[in-house]
């Protein structure tokens, strides 16, 4: 607490105890502010940020006692809001501004190069640029991964185990995606060791997938992964609807696709990442800097096969593709 000055004690006893309370709460610091810029859906942003609260929480930090929290949310897959959002909450002076997926942590690190950053990010941070190795960050920028894209090898081969007779890959990618080219570039590589023939479609509107799936129907693809994007876990119903329809057997990156029907997911969870991102924002909060406190990266990894495959009729799916199914 500031030294009071002569004069103020002068003033402060005059005025008697009743005054006392009221000149301590004055000098009581404001509670620090923590940023939350998210670009995921509105459906699973509840579930995220209990999971980022209650770490918060552990670390002794509860929202409206002892931090004020101030939520962003990009929960309609328009990247190109996220560098304004980003710049609105450095314009309030937070403590520590908390980003997650890629797109939300790029422009945050976009926008500042002071205030601490904590992201949580399924790309490879030093690939981005977001870092400069993952034991050493530097910079004002650290957080934990759930490895979305570095997985997309290993999808493909646990697909090919499922499906043995596939010859052609299909790939789905958000072109607005800032990893867009990065997972493209790992399928690539990936295909290619398998001897694979990859076909690579795009969609960054609900009205473009009918067409992409069109696309894939018509290079006679075998089977589909789906690139990791926020916007493609939106509307996953849709999605997994148009796989189903064309005969496309798909593997996708997070478990929440299995669970709404799709064939296959193998992914980290979402959820852990948070609760190491907001450790990492607590520790931020008492004096560490980001630049001291390695990437963390995940260690669980879930496989969810469903064990038939739900009511056509149940799912969202729009036009059939023209390809007659496939046994």
């Amino acid at each position: 607490m500031p030294r009071m000055r002569r004069r103020e004690f002068i003033l402060l006893a005059s005025a008697g105890p009743a005054a006392w309370p009221l000149a301590a709460r004055a000098q009581q610091p404001a509670m620090p502010v923590i940023g939350y810029l998210s670009g995921f859906p509105a459906d699973i942003n509840p579930k995220l940020t209990q999971a980022f609260g209650q770490r918060l929480n552990d670390a002794g930090y509860f929202e409206g006692r002892n931090v004020t929290i101030e939520y962003r949310w990009d929960e309609e897959g328009r990247y190109d809001r996220l560098p304004m959002m980003a710049a609105d909450l450095v314009g309030r002076r937070v403590a520590v501004l908390f980003a997650s997926p890629i797109p939300a942590a790029l422009a945050a690190k976009a926008t500042n190069s002071t205030i601490p950053i904590v992201f949580a990010i399924g790309s490879d941070p030093v690939e981005t640029g977001l870092v400069l190795s993952l034991n050493r960050p530097g910079g004002n920028v650290t957080g934990a991964t759930f490895l979305s894209v570095e997985l997309g090898a290993k999808r493909l081969e646990l697909l090919r185990d499922l499906v043995p007779k596939i010859a052609s890959i299909g790939l789905l990618v958000n072109p607005k995606n800032p990893n867009a080219a990065v997972q493209t570039k790992e399928m690539q590589a990936a295909t290619t060791a398998l001897g694979l023939q990859l076909n690579i479609v795009s969609a960054s509107s609900k009205s473009e997938f009918d067409s992409a799936f069109t696309v894939l129907v018509g290079q006679r693809t075998d089977a589909l992964v789906l690139s990791a994007d926020p916007f493609f876990f939106s509307h996953r119903d849709q999605l997994i609807g148009l796989a189903m329809r064309c005969s496309l057997p798909a593997i996708y990156y997070a478990r929440e696709f299995a669970l709404a029907g799709g064939l296959v997911s193998y992914a980290s969870s979402f959820g852990d990442s948070f609760r190491q991102a907001a450790t990492y924002v607590g520790r931020v909060l008492k004096g560490e800097k980001p630049a001291d406190l390695p990437v963390l990266q995940p260690t669980k990894f879930e496989l969810v096969i469903i064990s038939r495959l739900p009511r056509r009729s149940a799912l969202k799916c729009h036009r059939p593709c023209s390809r007659a199914p496939t046994r």
